[in-house]
């Protein structure tokens, strides 16, 4: 099954210091992200939706800027081309708001149903920071 790269992007009243810790730790992102979310001593992140656990390493990180979560391949095709979810803060330059930057590359196929869930669980996110 091939993958879709789905890219979508929110305005945020918080700054990226304030931002940061929700995107980037197990903590944070269990308040908006996923049910809940746990880290192991390999330092591999468990995700769990909708009953599921979904196991993913932190791929790379750049403090206040971006983080990228890379899925644990499930099948020989996911070990070429995994799935992954990157979330960067960018800061406009006319107006110097804050944007939560996602790029969600997965099975997924439809834009719309991505476009919602994305929506929903950001503003969660606002929600929690008043944002």
């Amino acid at each position: 099954m091939s993958k879709n790269k789905f890219v979508t992007e929110f305005e945020v009243n918080a700054s990226q210091k304030i931002l940061f810790p929700y995107l980037s730790t197990a903590s944070g992102l269990a308040q908006w992200f996923a049910e809940d979310v746990n880290i192991n001593e390999d330092k591999v992140y468990s995700f769990l939706w909708d009953g599921e656990e979904h196991k993913a390493t932190k791929a790379s990180q750049k403090t206040n800027h971006f983080v990228k979560f890379e899925f644990v391949p499930e099948t020989e095709e996911d070990e070429e081309d995994p799935s992954y979810i990157e979330i960067r803060l960018m800061i406009g330059e006319l107006t110097q708001s804050v944007f939560i930057q996602i790029t969600d590359y997965s099975d997924l196929d439809d834009p719309e149903e991505q476009q919602d869930l994305w929506e929903n669980t950001v503003h969660n996110l606002k929600e929690i920071i008043g944002g």
